[in-house]
């Protein structure tokens, strides 16, 4: 259900780059803006060393790194032979799923010895730094790609300056960065200290203006819609789920039509779950190692898992044949642990083990969303990168079918033979797509948000007589008790993109300089209390999402001084926070009235943006 897309209506030429970097495989795609002109999605589809050259092409997400630390070899580059043995050689040291090292500590559903599984980055360099590297290889390949095929690299007649510079100087060149459903605010604005960092924007303040970020799953469903989702799958109040299985992640988006059939929202909190393509292969590496424990061929078990991870895994359909993993040459013999001629003989039965925690776990999430639905589920949509294995295919099929879901596959997601599980670009296209269509008008709160607070002290209410002991006078007098849970958004809430969620709070101090920075903790619920009220309850359960700095000065008169207690003099702020949940990044503001007159009455309201900052240690390192 393709919707025609409007001309650009803008003065001046823009161009919108997409990057996608995957867990393994990453893609970019663009678009031109010219006023009057519909913009068109095109995929950057060249890049050094690579071997297959076409419209659906993607790229390792590796890096090889030297001993002094700079980068020797990046993408399909690195996968070179040369290269590897340059490697061995000089003693480089390799990047794989780097992504992950950025991955959040709450909110994703974990295997819990995936930290170990995932290989340690080269000294002395940060998951930012190896990101912002791959952001510039990523950023470089794209401009020599697009100047070769649109010519930008030529100055138009009469000037002097390319028209790629041309943009780049007169800020006209923005970017979407997309990231896992279970990434937050923290893995935002380190992509964006990355994005800075790799060359993509000179400044922090043009990072704020000129990149937004679009959920994995969300980039799917602008994809799909791009490329003729089916128009009865969304018909007649019928939602649709978007499974986006990649290399490390897989997540889950379900949506709906909204109030017509141009906008869709989300029906359901999205869910994210590291059981991608590569804990298949992990899963076949730990069998691989006590298999061969005893075998002379132990010591090969890495490039065993190398060769499963390139071959049998791809191929893998059918359970009840053997399969093969080759390894070595025809001299390469131990029968007792099924390997001749170099190759090692697996049954069916073992290697679909391999993929069985996969399968479960997005059946069961599936059947999560199912019941978590404000509006049936009918169809799901698989996509990503894993999405090309058959057996991955046929396995949800024969899970899911049953239970009325028609489950499909687009055909860009059927799999060449004997190729990587990245012969697709939805995500990179489809993060174009958001960009220009914006289709999704409202999205569901994964969890509760609220700020931890003090109340006022009630000796009747035996919820505060069992804290009485951490009770406080605050400078007014008044005797409060700390941490109270001050609800702003509740889990399951349906949020568009415009609606403000406003609580009142208000802070007291007896020396007017402390307002000129007040810091309030904006706090996230993660567990199963339905009416989370008391942060000593349930407690491991409570993170901090992120601190909101605001500069409570400018009130002026408002502040006080007021007289308290015994004559103690002390000053007041009364304030709102507003918060958008909305949008795809958070935003917060602050709001306070002024006091005009001799009496103090309440004046105009007054807005003013708050800082958002994230936990810097909010991610794995």
């Amino acid at each position: 259900m393709p919707t025609k897309r409007l001309p650009y209506k803008g003065s001046q030429r823009k161009l919108v780059l997409a990057f996608d970097v995957g867990t393994t495989y990453s893609g970019v795609s663009y678009s031109i803006l010219d006023t009057n002109q519909v913009p068109e999605i095109k995929g950057v589809t060249r890049f050094p060393a690579q071997e297959h050259v076409g419209g659906d092409c993607k790229i390792p997400s590796l890096l090889y790194y030297d001993k002094s630390g700079a980068v020797r070899a990046a993408g399909a580059e690195a996968m070179r032979e040369d290269i590897v043995s340059m490697k061995e050689d000089e003693g480089w040291v390799a990047t794989p799923w780097f992504k992950l090292h950025l991955r959040p500590k709450n909110g994703v559903s974990t295997p819990n010895d995936v930290a170990s599984k995932i290989p340690p980055l080269p000294p002395n360099k940060t998951p930012v730094q190896v990101f912002a590297d791959f952001l510039r290889y990523l950023h470089t390949c794209t401009r020599s790609y697009i100047e070769e095929t649109h010519g930008l690299a030529l100055a138009p007649a009469g000037t002097t300056t390319s028209w790629w510079t041309t943009l780049e100087n007169e800020g006209q060149i923005d970017f979407v960065l997309t990231h896992p459903n279970g990434w937050e605010g923290a893995q935002q604005e380190t992509m964006r200290r990355a994005a800075v960092l790799g060359g993509l924007v000179k400044s922090q303040e043009e990072a704020d203006n000129r990149i937004s970020f679009v959920t994995e799953g969300e980039a799917s469903l602008h994809f799909c819609l791009h490329s003729g989702l089916p128009a009865e799958a969304l018909k007649n109040g019928k939602g649709a789920l978007i499974v986006d299985a990649g290399g490390g992640t897989v997540d889950m988006s379900a949506y709906a039509c909204g109030k017509t059939d141009e906008w869709f929202e989300e029906i359901a909190a999205p869910q994210c779950h590291f059981q991608g393509s590569i804990f298949v292969t992990f899963n076949a590496r730990a069998f691989l190692e006590a298999h061969l424990r005893n075998s002379k061929f132990v010591d090969d078990v890495p490039h065993i898992s190398e060769c499963f991870d390139k071959t049998t895994k791809l191929r893998f359909r059918n359970q009840n044949d053997p399969q093969y993993i080759r390894f070595g040459g025809v001299r390469d013999k131990d029968l007792a642990f099924g390997i001749r001629s170099g190759q090692l003989r697996l049954e069916g039965s073992q290697v679909a083990s391999f993929f069985a925690p996969s399968i479960a776990c997005i059946t069961e999430s599936v059947k999560n969303q199912l019941t978590a639905a404000q509006k049936p589920i009918h169809s799901i949509f698989l996509v990503g990168g894993f999405a090309a294995s058959d057996w991955l295919f046929s396995q949800l099929k024969e899970n899911l079918e049953p239970l009325g879901l028609a489950v499909l596959r687009p055909d860009t997601h059927v799999p060449r033979p004997y190729t990587v599980f990245s012969s697709n670009k939805a995500v990179a296209d489809g993060a174009i797509s958001f960009y220009l269509d914006h289709r999704v008008s409202s999205r569901m709160s994964r969890f509760t948000y609220g700020v931890n607070c003090h109340v006022p002290y009630n000796p009747s209410d035996e919820d505060h007589r069992v804290r009485s002991i951490t009770s406080w006078l605050s400078p007014s007098g008044a005797r409060r008790v700390p941490g109270f849970f001050s609800v702003i958004l509740p889990k399951n809430s349906q949020v568009s993109e415009t609606k403000e969620f406003r609580r009142s709070y208000f802070e007291e101090s007896d020396y007017l300089s402390n307002f000129s920075s007040v810091q309030v903790s904006l706090d996230c619920y993660r567990g199963k209390v339905d009416s989370p009220k008391w942060v000593d309850v349930d407690s491991d359960n409570y993170s901090s999402l992120c601190t909101i700095t605001v500069d409570l000065s400018q009130m002026g008169k408002a502040l006080g001084p007021f007289k308290g207690a015994n004559g103690r003099v002390y000053y007041k702020a009364d304030f709102d926070i507003i918060l958008l949940f909305g949008l795809t990044e958070l935003k917060a503001q602050l709001c306070w009235r002024e006091r005009v007159g001799i009496f103090n009455f309440r004046g105009t309201e007054k807005r003013t943006p708050a800082k958002i900052v994230y936990e810097p240690m909010n991610t794995f390192t």
